[in-house]
């Protein structure tokens, strides 16, 4: 919880209108669009920079997202990589069902990791706007957070000393186990939901074996293939939570992707080197309100969507647009509109992504239950996708993040 502000280790503290914890996409994009106001803010990260620009992370960013930060400047290398899909394909009953959402729609997704679009906007915030930015800092507090001169307070790692800075604003971007939750007081309310099941995240040395996604539905589990590069694909495989990565050798997981994503209709899977095994258990949360007091939650520290339908990132991006457009506004013309509708604002879009995601988990995991009626259900939701105009564009909407508009 919050505490009173400590004694400064110098005599003077620092201070910055917004202090942004946390060094995401959320708390990047916050830093980013104060800067391009004319607005100080200083960012605080506990990893290095090249950590935050290396770390694996999902890779979907749906077109409203590009749309918005390509109207703040922070596109510009993002449009020029990244990979844009206008197609997904579900296998289920031993054939591929291609969905066309952009034949559809006219809308489409875009694949770009996580870690370069963090690379771009670490440099465009501290190396283009000059915005100041402290890495692998220690013990970071909140304090005072229900008055009118909040401070954050951290370990400086070059001189072992404690630092103290007051701002106006604390954006907390420092996701669950951060110093942002850890300061929530006991009126928080965290609603939280486990689904049971496990997912074996895999990054192969292998070209992408379809020019899409590539949604398994099967007995033994779903499977996921998602193409990243020319040289790289993403997997996933159903397995339980906790298991261990190392039981699933090379062996044992090609044969399961092989047979979970086998099509009579398509070729095989183009199999490689696997560079990354680990086990991610399905679960998510949300926090509400998302203030309290001074401070503000953003992306990770507010919610977790699992993996199920790729909204984590679009979800931070889209608290960060809402959150550093409402600080600019406040802080440059005292206009609090933004600042007192943030947390509705936010929580519609959060819990739209939240029960889409739950819906997404019962058609991808149902027929593994070794339940004859959860299966049959499943897959009567599959093929009312493929019959039903009206069905496929719901699903289109949800899934291509459309349902509200920006």
């Amino acid at each position: 919880m919050t505490s009173p502000s400590p004694r400064p280790a110098s005599p003077t503290a620092a201070r910055f209108p917004v202090v942004v914890v946390g060094a995401g996409p959320a708390g990047l994009t916050v830093g980013n669009i104060l800067r391009a106001a004319g607005l100080d803010c200083l960012v605080l990260e506990t990893e290095s920079r090249a950590f935050i620009e290396q770390r694996p992370r999902a890779g979907v960013v749906e077109e409203w997202a590009v749309r918005e930060l390509e109207r703040r400047g922070l596109a510009g290398r993002l449009v020029e990589r990244a990979e844009r899909h206008s197609a997904c394909e579900f296998r289920f009953d031993g054939h591929g069902y291609r969905f066309d959402y952009a034949e559809l729609t006219g809308r489409h997704h875009w694949i770009h990791p996580q870690p370069l679009l963090v690379t771009d906007l670490v440099r465009e915030y501290a190396d283009v706007r000059g915005g100041e930015i402290r890495f692998g800092v220690r013990d970071v507090r909140l304090h005072d957070l229900d008055s009118d001169r909040p401070a954050v307070s951290y370990t400086d790692p070059d001189s072992g000393e404690r630092r103290l800075v007051y701002c106006d604003f604390v954006a907390g971007c420092d996701g669950a186990r951060g110093a942002s939750r850890a300061a929530l007081p006991p009126r928080a309310r965290i609603s939280r939901h486990d689904y049971g099941i496990g997912w074996l995240a895999l990054l192969a040395e292998a070209p992408p074996s379809s020019d899409r996604v590539l949604f398994g539905m099967h007995t033994d589990g779903f499977a996921g293939h998602m193409p990243r590069s020319a040289g790289m694909t993403r997997y996933y495989l159903q397995c339980p939570p906790g298991d261990d990565p190392d039981a699933w050798t090379h062996e044992r997981v090609w044969d399961q992707l092989q047979r979970r994503l086998a099509a009579a209709d398509r070729p095989p899977l183009t199999e490689g080197r696997l560079l990354e095994k680990r086990v991610l258990d399905m679960h998510t949360y949300v926090v509400e309100p998302m203030v309290f007091g001074r401070l503000f939650l953003a992306g990770d520290a507010a919610h977790l969507v699992a993996p199920i339908a790729a909204k984590g990132m679009n979800l931070a991006l889209h608290d960060a647009f809402l959150l550093g457009d409402a600080l600019a506004a406040y802080l440059d013309k005292e206009d609090p509109a933004g600042l007192d509708g943030y947390s509705d604002a936010c929580l519609r879009r959060v819990w739209d992504y939240q029960e889409f995601s739950e819906w997404l988990s019962e058609i991808y995991h149902g027929a593994s239950y070794g339940d004859s009626y959860r299966a049959g259900t499943t897959l009567a939701r599959l093929r009312r996708l493929f019959t039903s105009p009206a069905a496929a564009a719901a699903f289109a909407e949800q899934y291509l993040g459309t349902a509200e508009a920006f």
